[in-house]
């Protein structure tokens, strides 16, 4: 048994999934948060996160020196063992923390910059690593010359979002001035926390994308496997968002293909400095090689985690926290040669009415999991947080899963009536 701090978490995924994988595995927790009222489920009831708390400390999670002085009045009285979050914006206030408490974890510094997407674009330049065109902006004035310089089509993201917040394809300036504004225009996260308001501005990367799922421990990385990702461009022609509408694990690669990405995955977490944790590294491979699209020093959202626990065993939270731990990451039993998950996207703006065929999910017998949204859910076609439901199938002996996942989603009806959206 295990004491661990908690700093924050996310509501759903992975932050619905670990308290209970930590109680299973007889661990607990001293939740850590600025807000308790944020953990609530729909209906008013405590989140797992709340409810599985061994203890729950308010602290202000977004200031460093205040974070630092709760954690040791906690260390102070009851031992710690570790210390985890699953949510991106509190991935260096953890590093942070373990590093003041003298736990495992990565240096404060590199997650800082990890967690920056322009930082680690300096990095990769610095040491050399093969990389996309870019420049960051702050300014329209910045952004107009440096898309001048790049050329048209980019790629315009904020530094310090996820989920592809912001992230927009444009093809010219009048794309560019709605994308930056977007990129530069929020002040502070969902989490409070004040953002930096820069655009990186990024040549399109053509070819087919992928995943790297890895774990480091004393400086050496482990590549547990690649996932192939589809990814769809809700109005392509006037230039759009990025959505991941589905992932397969692993990915059908040659061995060669396979080793030219893993060789420029650790060579970033290299550059980066990555010597503990886990991460998630998403990559295009070009004609001229792989090349980086962001660096994630976590595990895979949008259920890759779950796919790679069927095929390699490897629990990716629980590999999180094994590393909070300082310990050896050790799999489980594979129940799958392949698993796959196809997301429900909404194809226009409007209010759920129905979603035909959705009875059918619960009796066939290779689907794993699934969700499909509720009659009055407003919905419209945007980033990876406007998904709608997915569905996720494991093939025990064969690679069908993806074959599978398109054929089942495929027969779902999404009825939407409608309507202007104000929120």
């Amino acid at each position: 048994m295990a004491d661990l701090l908690m700093i924050e978490s996310w509501l759903q995924s992975t932050g619905l999934m670990l308290p209970p994988l930590l109680r299973d595995g007889g661990h607990r927790y001293v939740l850590v948060t600025r807000d308790p009222d944020l953990y609530r489920l729909p209906d008013g009831a405590p989140h797992p996160v709340l409810a599985l708390a061994d203890e729950v400390v308010v602290a202000e999670t977004n200031d460093d020196a205040a974070l630092v002085a709760s954690a040791r009045k906690v260390a102070a009285r009851r031992h710690i063992d570790g210390v985890l979050t699953t949510c991106d914006y509190y991935l260096p206030a953890v590093a942070l923390v373990a590093e003041r408490l003298g736990l495992p974890g990565a240096p404060a510094d590199v997650l800082r910059t990890a967690t920056r997407k322009h930082l680690v674009r300096q990095v990769l330049a610095a040491r050399g690593v093969p990389d996309v065109p870019y420049a960051v902006a702050g300014s329209w004035e910045q952004a107009h010359k440096a898309a001048a310089d790049l050329g048209y089509p980019l790629v315009v993201k904020p530094v310090d979002m996820n989920s592809g917040t912001g992230v927009r394809k444009v093809l010219d300036e009048a794309g560019l001035a709605v994308a930056f504004a977007e990129a530069t225009a929020p002040e502070r996260n969902t989490r409070d926390q004040p953002l930096e308001r820069l655009a990186l501005l990024e040549r399109v990367l053509e070819g087919p994308e992928y995943s790297v799922e890895s774990v480091t421990r004393d400086g050496i990385t482990r590549v547990l496997g690649i996932t192939a990702k589809s990814v769809a461009e809700p109005d392509a022609e006037a230039g759009s968002g990025f959505v991941e509408s589905g992932h397969l694990f692993p990915a059908p690669l040659a061995p060669e293909g396979r080793d030219a990405i893993e060789r420029h995955v650790v060579a970033v977490l290299d550059a980066v400095g990555l010597t503990h944790g886990i991460s998630h590294t998403e990559v295009r491979v070009t004609a001229a090689g792989p090349r980086l699209i962001e660096l994630n020093p976590r595990q895979g959202g949008g259920y890759i985690f779950e796919l790679v626990r069927l095929v390699t065993g490897f629990n990716p939270l629980q590999v999180l926290v094994d590393l909070s731990l300082g310990r050896e990451p050790v799999p489980g039993v594979p129940t799958a040669r392949s698993a796959a998950v196809a997301f429900l996207l909404p194809p226009s703006d409007g209010v759920v009415r129905e979603v035909r065929g959705a009875e059918r999910l619960a009796e066939d017998d290779r689907v794993r999991s699934h969700a499909t949204p509720s009659a009055g859910r407003e919905v419209r076609p945007g980033d990876n947080n406007e998904r709608i439901g997915h569905v996720l199938v494991a093939d025990p002996s064969g690679h069908e899963a993806k074959a599978w996942a398109d054929e089942i989603v495929a027969g779902l009806d999404v009825r939407i009536d409608a309507r202007v959206l104000t929120s």
